[in-house]
């Protein structure tokens, strides 16, 4: 499954980049405000990272399109412990750009679960190990690369993958990033 993500990624980019009048190359990393949102009681945000790199690739001055690879630690809290989530997030972002320098963007994500801990103990069975979702967001970009990105991430994949177990949770993300464009 890696193999083909990975694959499909590579794929993209390059039919992108063929009709592309310009692409960047780029790093971000920042916040996330986490939760499951669903069948769970009694859980709360829980505060984690991402961080990754991204390529932007201009179709226009108004249009471009945004792949990413991003590590993000995602998950909930509860009053006895961290539940937390550590995936591999390919978000395909379409951008927009309202303004030279503001852009308001949508698309999809897939995630892939490489690892998870509760209390500090490894929790991987009874998971999910592939995540869908999708993203909206805004962005601004600064002529000097430096760029600002507030994004949420609506889950549409139960996260529990348990035999017999009827409840279901999503992921709920909410990222605020800082990243640069190499020019």
């Amino acid at each position: 499954m890696k193999k083909l993500l990975l694959s499909a990624l590579v794929v993209c980019a390059f039919v992108f980049t063929t009709n592309a009048q310009e692409v960047t190359f780029g790093a971000k990393a920042g916040l996330n405000m986490a939760n499951l949102v669903g069948d769970v009681e009694d859980n709360s945000m829980l505060i984690g990272a991402h961080v990754g790199g991204m390529v932007e690739i201009s179709f226009s001055d108004k249009f471009a399109v945004q792949p990413e690879l991003l590590f993000s630690i995602q998950g909930t809290k509860d009053d006895d412990a961290s539940f937390n989530l550590n995936y591999i997030n390919v978000p395909v972002m379409a951008k927009y750009f309202v303004t030279e320098e503001i852009s308001i963007e949508a698309g999809p994500q897939v995630g892939l679960l490489m690892s998870a801990k509760y209390d500090g103990e490894d929790a991987n069975d009874g998971l999910s190990t592939i995540d869908f979702g999708l993203n909206f967001g805004a962005g601004y970009k600064m002529e000097s690369g430096l760029n600002f990105a507030l994004r949420y991430n609506l889950g549409l994949s139960n996260v529990y993958d348990f035999e017999g177990f009827d409840d279901k949770a999503a992921n709920a993300v909410m990222q605020v990033s800082v990243g640069y464009f190499f020019n």
